[in-house]
């Protein structure tokens, strides 16, 4: 399996120092990598206004359901998933 990134193949070597994994596993991974240019991590992290930005639409989202009377209680959520196993294991 091929290295994702240059922070993965690090962290490889780390383990490989501290005797976690052989040093044929090592070889495989970059073996089959081969000589690809690797970026230094995979995706974008979310940053903490990003989080609160998201977190805050959610918050909008539900306020504009409550308001409309469209969620249900959990209750009702409950009794639904209920509903809906008990379906699913009579069909079978």
């Amino acid at each position: 399996m091929p290295f994702k990134s240059k922070a993965q193949r690090r962290k490889f070597a780390q383990l490989l120092v501290e005797g976690k994994i052989s040093d044929e596993t090592y070889e495989e991974w970059n073996r089959s990598t081969g000589g690809k240019e690797l970026p230094e991590r995979l995706g974008a992290a979310r940053t903490r206004t990003a989080r609160k930005k998201s977190a805050k639409k959610t918050a909008e989202k539900t306020a504009r359901k409550k308001a409309a009377g469209k969620t249900r209680t959990v209750a009702k959520t409950r009794r639904a998933t209920a509903r809906t196993t008990k379906k699913r294991t009579a069909a079978k």
